[in-house]
């Protein structure tokens, strides 16, 4: 490419004619200097004339041609791009040979179709057919995912699962001990709104005494299992949905196929596991600190006893109230485990996929969790329960 000389950049001036040769053949000629600072006229003005009377063939020609650098081939890529639109036939052989290999060079790798972005709204139907083709499609998904993990479940109960242990003992630490100091400050903080709110209200009856049974009945029942699986899908099912993203793009499950391992058996049944075997033990643990929430702010603000507190709940709770409880964990433990995994296992082959795999994961599982609870709650106040 040649050099600009010295010049002045103000008086830098290229210019373009186009001349009709024929009623069918014109010829467009070039001329002065095409420097990146050079007053040049429009390529629109060029095209408008050209457009005046339409031609079968166009020549570009050098006239007094001076120094140029990119800006000339742009601007003849421009006229050339109009000429294909047109079925022009274009003539470059008279233009220098950079010039014509540039030219040449920018249209040998056509634009990639959807490489530029446009700011197009679709029609209002088209969202809701979309949205309703994404819902098929997941529920596709998730009855593949269920029917491989069932033959998965299946392994395992008949001792031929293949997965490391090591892997098991890894997600039960994750899982259980790594979230005790968030399932600790959550389950407190629940028990003392629960307490709160209810003695507000218990308070005008002078039936503080009732907080204990308020407390201890929605911690064990709804809300220590409810909030330890919100908890749990937020930390370990985003996390699960990460990992496995993850190694979805690095090609890695699709390793473990090639090498003839179940990537259910290797990588989800030891995490949904690790949850079904921890999931219990943080809800009781929750249940606890809820239960002792409330008993802070019965005994600090309502004058109740740690005694009195204590002996409303034995009378309140039984043995079946944790025994709801404790179903309800190991179900949320296993829907957690299954949108954490489905999602990571169907994520796509970027970092930005992986992102939306661990947002979907938690999405899915708190409606999992709200919807399950809710049918869980009316069969078992069908039954008396």
């Amino acid at each position: 490419m040649r050099k600009a000389s010295s010049t002045q950049q103000s008086e830098i001036v290229g210019y373009t004619v186009v001349r009709r040769d024929t009623d069918t053949n014109a010829s467009l000629e070039v001329s002065g200097q095409w420097l990146r600072d050079a007053r040049i006229k429009p390529v629109e003005q060029v095209v408008a004339e050209l457009e005046s009377r339409p031609v079968k063939r166009l020549s570009i020609l050098p006239v007094e041609l001076a120094d140029w650098d990119s800006r000339l081939p742009s601007y003849l890529l421009k006229i050339a791009d109009y000429c294909v639109a047109k079925a022009i036939e274009l003539d470059v052989s008279a233009m220098p040979q950079g010039v014509q290999d540039l030219l040449a060079l920018a249209r040998a790798v056509p634009e990639r179709s959807g490489a530029r972005r446009r700011e197009e709204r679709a029609p209002f139907l088209a969202n809701v057919g979309n949205s309703v083709l994404n819902l098929i499609e997941d529920s596709r998904q998730l009855v593949i995912f269920l029917g491989e993990l069932i033959l998965a479940v299946g392994e395992v109960l008949r001792g031929q699962a293949r997965f490391r242990a090591l892997d098991l003992f890894i997600f039960v630490q994750d899982a259980g001990p790594n979230g005790f100091p968030i399932v600790s400050l959550i389950s407190l903080l629940v028990g003392l709104i629960l307490a709160f709110v209810g003695a507000l209200q218990l308070a005008m009856f002078g039936a503080q005494i009732y907080i204990a049974d308020l407390v201890a009945l929605g911690t064990v029942r709804e809300m220590g299992p409810l909030m330890t699986a919100i908890i749990m899908s937020g930390r370990t099912g985003a996390a699960y949905a990460a990992q496995l993203g993850t190694m979805n793009v690095n090609s890695e499950i699709d390793a473990l196929k090639t090498m003839g391992i179940s990537p259910m058996e290797f990588l989800v049944i030891p995490r949904m596991l690790a949850l079904v075997l921890m999931m219990p033990l943080l809800t009781l643990y929750a249940d606890l600190l809820g239960i002792l929430g409330g008993a802070a702010v019965s005994y600090g603000a309502f004058d109740v006893s740690i005694t009195q507190y204590y002996h409303e709940i034995t009378k309140a709770v039984d043995i079946v109230d944790f025994s709801v409880g404790f179903f309800k964990s190991v179900v949320f433990a296993v829907l957690i485990a299954i949108a954490g995994c489905m999602r990571g296992m169907a994520c796509g082959r970027s970092a930005s996929a992986v992102g939306d795999a661990a947002t979907a994961a938690v999405v899915d599982s708190i409606v999992y969790i709200v919807v399950s609870d809710s049918l869980i709650t009316l069969i078992l106040n069908q039954m008396r329960i």
